[in-house]
């Protein structure tokens, strides 16, 4: 078996998690693999080696089977913008806009791109494991699919479906998407996984047995909750892990207050993670002006369209709440869209919806451009000195960025406020401790993000390796042998 699919019975389910734990328990085994999405819909995106865009579950999928992420990992990826429009990115490169009245229409075109994608993945590696998107079973979506049975049945792969079984409903959520599928999609089907159990398994014996029954198809594994430090792509709320209160860094004597900004089209929330995960650091997501308070610090963060969630800024009380945090000492950092929205203007002819005048809290101005930036970064930090910043930029504007400030491109003469274009800032545990030591706060540790990263992956990994039944993953395992022989 060169290659399996994950699909779901829901969106957050834990396709994406699941998926990287795979891939890290197949490339510790010595197995070549790579992870595959052929449409992914997320505003939370990575730079490719090859210089394109995808969704960012797939970078860190490629990160846990140890190599470097493509475009053909992810050929379909749509932005949302608005409710009824998106920005359509192929084989990494933006090529228009989508609109949802004509999306089962357009989609149609998209298969043969996917296909190609997939195959030249088969030909490189021993394995690919994809992830579908959303449910397989949703009947407004059948038609034209290729994130689920439609790529499958192209492909002529084999499907495990998962169901979340902490969020309620997993045997009916099973058995019924099951039920909605054709019969050569259910034939296609090789085994049911329940993710994310709470418990002693033994309680699940009768129900497990009935959905075999029911279904005829093996349970592949029954999933234990498990704490990670993984990246959720689109659940900024519930992937953050606070620090308990109890955690207080000893270099402090107190909690430093962290308040991020969810405005509606908030985008890479991941370049948060490093932050919360810092013990003696509390950290919120606040969609309220009245929430900013306690903080030292408060973060404005990446936005795929920047002018509409500034008006939501300012309609929503924010603007005299961070002047007022201001006049008090505190201190605000901008990321990608949020820098933006932090300088004068930003000059808009119909990139994201048009021109406005910004806070005017750092000293530039950004014109929107129709080629995006898509740029890597690996180099010394300039502020402060010396420190290695590694990331990325994807972003439509062009700013007046001050060079001898890098990974920042600006600042207030005050020191209050900064601006940067680039995404995962704070990975590297050197430069994250440093930064925080000029804003006031001892972190405790220097640890690399991706560090705690490949540890949550080992950690996941040990659990699939625990918990799959064996007969159904030997398959996977043996491929290189099979292939070897």
């Amino acid at each position: 078996m060169n290659a399996l699919m994950i699909q779901g019975t829901a969106s957050g389910v834990g396709k994406s998690v699941l998926v990287a734990g795979l891939c890290r328990l197949l490339a510790r085994n010595g197995i070549s693999v790579a992870p595959f999405k052929p449409q992914n819909m997320s505003n939370n995106a990575a730079v490719t080696i090859d210089g394109g865009e995808i969704g960012r579950a797939q970078a860190l999928q490629a990160l846990a089977c140890g190599i470097e992420p493509t475009v053909d990992m992810n050929p379909v990826l749509i932005k949302p913008e608005a409710d009824q429009t998106a920005q359509l990115i192929v084989r990494g490169k933006v090529v228009g806009q989508l609109q949802a009245k004509r999306f089962r229409k357009d989609r149609i075109g998209w298969l043969d791109t996917v296909l190609e994608s997939f195959n030249r993945l088969q030909a490189q590696y021993d394995v690919v494991i994809i992830e579908g998107a959303g449910s397989p079973a949703e009947p407004n979506l059948r038609e034209g699919d290729i994130a689920n049975m439609g790529f499958a049945e192209a492909a002529d792969v084999p499907v495990w479906l998962v169901g979340d079984i902490d969020c309620g409903g997993v045997f009916a959520a099973l058995k019924g998407s099951l039920d909605i599928l054709s019969e050569s999609e259910r034939g296609r089907v090789k085994a049911l996984l329940i993710n994310r159990f709470r418990g002693n398994l033994s309680l699940l014996d009768d129900a497990l047995t009935w959905l075999e029954s029911e279904t005829n198809k093996p349970v592949a594994g029954v999933i234990p909750y498990l704490s990670l430090e993984l990246p959720e792509e689109d659940a900024p709320y519930r992937h953050i892990a606070l620090p308990a209160p109890s955690s207080i860094s000893p270099l402090t004597s107190r909690m430093f207050h962290i308040a991020v900004i969810a405005y509606p089209h908030l985008s890479n929330h991941d370049d948060i993670d490093p932050l919360a995960a810092e013990a003696g650091i509390k950290l919120r997501f606040v969609r309220s002006a009245t929430e900013l308070q306690p903080a030292e610090l408060i973060i404005l963060p990446g936005s795929k369209h920047v002018s509409s969630d500034l008006d939501w800024l300012r309609d929503s009380g924010f603007e005299p709440a961070l002047k007022k945090h201001l006049r008090y000492g505190g201190r605000i950092l901008g990321i990608c869209g949020g820098m933006q929205m932090l300088g004068n203007v930003i000059d808009d002819e119909g990139i994201e919806g048009g021109s406005a005048t910004a806070l005017g809290w750092l000293p530039f101005s950004t014109t929107m451009q129709a080629e995006k930036t898509l740029r890597r970064i690996d180099q010394p930090s300039s502020y402060p000195v010396g420190f290695r910043v590694t990331g990325y930029e994807i972003h439509h504007g062009a700013s007046d960025e001050d060079l001898g400030l890098f990974p920042f491109a600006a600042c207030s003469d005050d020191r209050q406020v900064w601006g940067t274009y680039v995404h995962g800032l704070f990975e590297q545990g050197a430069f994250r401790q440093a930064w925080l030591a000029s804003v006031g706060f001892q972190a405790s540790n220097g640890i690399d993000q991706r560090e705690r990263t490949l540890a949550s992956l080992d950690l996941l990994a040990d659990a699939l390796e625990r918990e799959l039944n064996s007969d159904l993953l030997a398959p996977l395992l043996s491929t290189r042998l099979m292939q070897d022989g």
